[in-house]
């Protein structure tokens, strides 16, 4: 069966995103080559456990990652389980794998402190560009949406009167998600400036381009990039630590870890629990301070 029988099917029946299918099509490319070179051009369909740990091995031996090997499986996985569901092997050899170790990534988030100063003091509002950069920063703390969800946000997906706006998330599960009376003015704002932008050729989505076109995940990456690279000492300052702010504050300030998850549209909550290991130092202060048998 081809590949592209398996990339119809993350697609159309999985609904994956665009970039997340070819991930998967490219660690299939890889392994496929692996076996043309070790094993006579042996099709993946084919192999058994032993010739996939091979691979295995040369990858560990190549400097890779346990964390992206485990990602390589679990597409090789995918790709297996599909097989079996369309009756062309009868048993996945990966069946009793077992994925490698990997330690756990922390990731800190940025403090009130820059995220006060980028939103108050580093973006100074003067035309279309820097109102919508403003927002974009604002919206992203204010809501922990997804770079990709920002992306797709539509006018009509916003509703002022009840402050709130819908999402569009993964596998296209919609959400609301409540916003604050300071994101609606600088909603307002920026909405002023793009009204004055010379051609609107997209009228549907909320963030343009100063050309008037649907803006871009990579732009989005860049602007955060560009303010907060400024205002943090992180080495890392993308639209996913903003979403991390978002979460970590929320969950210091004492917030609900079942309500912080649907916020983020997690389906589980072992995907929010990431978010509360800078939660622990927070939460031993107030209870060392607030327990009535701590010794003064």
């Amino acid at each position: 069966m081809s590949l592209k029988a398996f990339s119809d099917y993350l697609s159309l029946e999985k609904n994956y995103s665009k970039h997340t299918v070819l991930a998967y099509i490219r660690d299939l490319e890889i392994f496929q080559d692996f076996l043309n070179e070790n094993q006579d051009s042996e099709p993946i369909e084919n192999v058994d456990y032993s010739e996939i740990r091979q691979w295995i091995v040369e990858l560990v031996g190549s400097g890779v990652s346990n964390r992206t090997i485990n990602r390589k499986i679990s597409s090789l996985n995918s790709y297996y389980k599909f097989l079996q569901k369309a009756q062309q092997i009868e048993t996945n050899p990966l069946k009793k794998h077992k994925a490698l170790k990997v330690g756990k990534k922390v990731q800190l988030p940025f403090s009130e402190e820059e995220l006060k100063q980028v939103i108050e003091d580093s973006i100074e509002v003067v035309d279309f560009e820097s109102a919508r950069d403003k927002l974009i920063v604002e919206l992203f703390y204010a809501t922990g949406i997804r770079r990709i969800e920002l992306v797709n946000i539509k006018l009509s997906d916003l509703d002022t009167s009840s402050k709130q706006i819908k999402v569009l998330g993964k596998r296209n599960k919609e959400r609301y998600i409540p916003i604050l009376n300071s994101l609606i003015r600088s909603l307002d704002l920026y909405l002023s400036y793009r009204n004055t932008l010379p051609i609107i050729k997209d009228k549907e989505h909320l963030f343009l381009t100063k050309k008037g076109v649907k803006i871009y995940e990579m732009l989005v990456y860049r602007i955060i990039n560009k303010y907060f690279s400024i205002a943090s000492s992180k080495a890392k300052c993308s639209p996913h630590v903003l979403r991390h702010s978002f979460a970590t504050h929320l969950l210091n300030k004492g917030a609900d870890l079942n309500a912080v998850k649907e916020l983020l549209g997690h389906t589980s909550l072992a995907a929010t629990q990431v978010y509360t290991h800078n939660s622990i130092s927070e939460l031993k202060k107030v209870y060392a301070k607030t327990h009535p048998r701590n010794k003064r």
